[in-house]
């Protein structure tokens, strides 16, 4: 008991949001067994994760080599991903349903149109081509502020970063699972004219495509709405991307003007290339509000408990 009691101070902040995380996947995947197809492959792949934190955290505690510390830290850049795609398998099969018409009502209760039709006045090429190359950044925001944290040798804000990043990713998913959709490019607007419709210069289709690969709705997918990810509500872009604006300015990054020039057009580009509807945004911005405010009793009473 002593033992099992040591690995887990063993943990930092990280590791038990995530422990936990796989721990609620896993029993989702249980509970809906009939349905998730993957659900055991799901499970064996959360068990492995959770011991692999385990086994990382024990061998960094005990060792000064900071090869361990960035295998303790970087592996989460691989696990955010597999998180997403795991949700892949989980959610359509367990809620069989997209609430995009209520999304729409909101909008339009609130702006008395819908957004994406609005923007696509003043659409043109240059615009897209910029907006589409930033929002292409997304996924390495939250690396580039690490690297510079850790180039500064500011090692407890690299953790504290590490955390609230993390944290924000998993909550961002909670809301996926709560309420799925695909956004305004299936249902306010034909998907397949989109390249025709806002055309860019040189990278935008390739941009888009990759954007759609993620998405699991690879090139010459047919029906894509049907097997697109619900990953529309809340916009994990916003919400991330404002968490890393604000980190960037609490422990005075840099680059915290690039982030905060780089994530304002990202924010923007979100609706202008109809990957989201302005509520998604809106629930963002509540979504990295409460990732700080509970983030921050979450981390100062596990620090506490490890000491």
């Amino acid at each position: 008991m002593n033992k099992l009691f040591s690995l887990i101070k063993n943990l930092n902040s990280t590791d038990l949001v995530v422990v936990l995380f796989c721990i609620l996947l896993s029993t989702i995947n249980l509970i809906f067994s009939h349905k998730v197809d993957v659900w055991h492959i799901n499970i064996l792949i959360n068990t492995a994760i959770i011991l692999y934190i385990f086994f990382i955290a024990k061998k960094e505690k005990e060792s000064n080599n900071k090869i361990w510390m960035h295998l303790h830290y970087w592996y989460l850049v691989i696990l955010i991903f597999l998180f997403f795609k795991e949700l892949y398998t989980m959610i359509d099969p367990i809620r069989n349903v997209v609430y995009d018409e209520q999304l729409i009502w909101i909008d339009r209760y609130i702006f008395g149109f819908d957004p994406t039709n609005e923007l696509y006045k003043i659409s043109n090429p240059i615009l897209t081509e910029l907006l589409q190359i930033v929002y292409g950044t997304f996924f390495f925001l939250p690396v580039i502020l690490g690297i510079d944290l850790l180039l500064q040798r500011k090692i407890n804000e690299f953790d504290k970063s590490a955390f609230y990043i993390v944290y924000g990713f998993l909550l961002s998913y909670l809301g996926y699972i709560l309420v799925p959709a695909i956004g305004p490019r299936f249902t306010l607007h034909d998907f397949g004219m989109n390249n025709i419709e806002m055309p860019g210069l040189l990278l935008t289709d390739f941009l888009r495509e990759i954007v759609n690969f993620s998405e699991s709705i690879p090139f010459g997918t047919i029906n894509p709405h049907l097997v697109v990810q619900r990953d529309v509500f809340p916009s994990g872009h916003t919400q991330m991307t404002l968490i890393v604006i604000i980190l960037s300015f609490i422990f005075n990054s840099r680059l915290k003007y690039f982030f905060l020039i780089n994530g304002t057009l990202l924010i923007f580009a979100t609706v202008y290339l109809r990957y989201h509807y302005v509520i998604d945004l809106i629930a963002g911005a509540m979504f990295m509000f409460f990732t700080f405010l509970s983030g921050k009793v979450i981390y100062r009473k596990w620090t506490r408990f490890r000491v």
